[in-house]
């Protein structure tokens, strides 16, 4: 039986846990609040800051886990640099989480592999972040380097805009690192992310693309498959390939990518199950989950299969929400009987936050199954 560290309890860790667990898994689940979802599922839990290397570490040496699985970005990851140079083993590897948990690193590595992005640049101060704005782009996207969920993300298109994403970004992030990139916004066609599993043995393995829509920097909805060119898959899993197989490790990758006409630009890389692939509860023969955990054990990746069209629609908590929380209208959603959903078990609502997710054939049922769903504050 492994021992897992789970670093990270959210929804994703929820569902990982899972999967985990039927293949044989004992797992901590570590996260700075109590009751986290994968909490509620995994056989014994930590609370604290992973951000705090003192705390990390008193965790590991606790535990001496057979894996240190991370799930979210707020992590101390020189930590496990050190973890991994004394023959703990990080998944995907600690340099795959040390690159991607910072977008400068990720960026930086992308652009000296030659794989396409959009124009961009960092600033750790107002004055360097509107001087970028006027050397960039009409419009930029501008978001903390640490941050996940699209927390700290907004759009300028005037000076004063700028200023505003400023001050969003900083209490968006997550980590003490006051830095934030901004890049030009890309008026694409279609977002895809492109779930990659690097195995043990170094072959990588493929979901098919799926598409997305996302609002205030979080996705809303995703779907697949997504119609799309093979020749734009094929670019897609080029640069995949390349920059899975340059962070090294093994494990499933969420690689996101814009796609205007015919060309392709890297946006962001999770080393680690994606949100938008939830959707693959519903669509395929193995989810994301299964898959992230087959990999991470040395197991052989199954044929991936397709079994039938769908679409995850995430169910957020309202503007103003706050503190407890009541879920009502599931039965009624549930008189459509194609439809499933997942009701995370988060302890408290905020402002925008996924609460659960439903799965369905098409989005005006899952649009519709939303609609008798209400989550009201008490």
């Amino acid at each position: 039986m492994k021992k897992i560290l789970l670093l990270g309890s959210g929804e994703l860790g929820k569902e990982l846990t899972i999967s985990l667990q039927r293949l044989g898994c004992y797992i901590i689940a570590c996260d700075k609040y109590k009751n986290a979802p994968a909490m509620q599922v995994s056989q014994e839990y930590e609370v604290f800051d992973m951000l705090n290397p003192n705390d990390l570490k008193k965790v590991v040496a606790k535990y001496k886990p057979d894996l240190i699985v991370p799930e979210i970005e707020a992590i101390d990851t020189e930590g496990l640099i050190q973890f991994e140079k004394k023959g703990f083993k990080v998944i995907p590897s600690s340099r795959a989480v040390s690159m991607t948990m910072n977008r400068d690193k990720i960026r930086n590595r992308a652009k000296e592999l030659g794989i396409k992005t959009a124009r961009y640049g960092y600033a750790e101060s107002l004055n360097e972040l509107v001087d970028m704005y006027h050397n960039i782009s009409n419009k930029v996207a501008i978001k903390p380097v640490m941050s996940s969920s699209g927390k700290g993300q907004s759009y300028a298109s005037t000076v004063s805009d700028v200023k505003k994403a400023w001050t969003f970004a900083l209490l968006g992030m997550r980590g003490k690192k006051k830095k934030v990139i901004i890049e030009e916004f890309i008026d694409f066609d279609y977002e895809v992310t492109l779930l990659t599993i690097l195995d043990s043995k170094g072959n990588i393995h493929f979901c098919p693309p799926i598409g997305h829509i996302q609002k205030r920097g979080d996705y809303q909805h995703s779907w697949q498959p997504i119609r799309c060119k093979q020749s734009i898959i094929n670019k897609m899993k080029t640069i995949a390939r390349k920059i899975v197989k340059d962070l090294d490790g093994q494990g499933l990758f969420g690689i996101e990518f814009f796609v205007k006409k015919t060309e392709v630009f890297f946006s962001e890389l999770s080393p680690r199950p994606h949100d938008t692939g939830m959707v693959t509860m519903f669509t395929q023969n193995f989810s994301e989950f299964d898959l992230h955990a087959r990999a991470i054990l040395d197991f052989t990746i199954p044929k991936i299969e397709l079994c039938k069209k769908g679409v995850s629609q995430v169910i957020l908590a309202n503007k103003n929400a706050k503190g407890k929380f009541l879920i009502k209208g599931i039965e009624n959603a549930f008189q459509d009987k194609t439809i499933d959903i997942r009701i995370f078990g988060k302890p408290e609502t905020k402002p925008y936050r996924r609460m659960g997710v439903i799965l369905a054939s098409d989005l005006k049922k899952a649009k519709e199954a939303l609609s008798k769903i209400k989550i009201i504050n008490i």
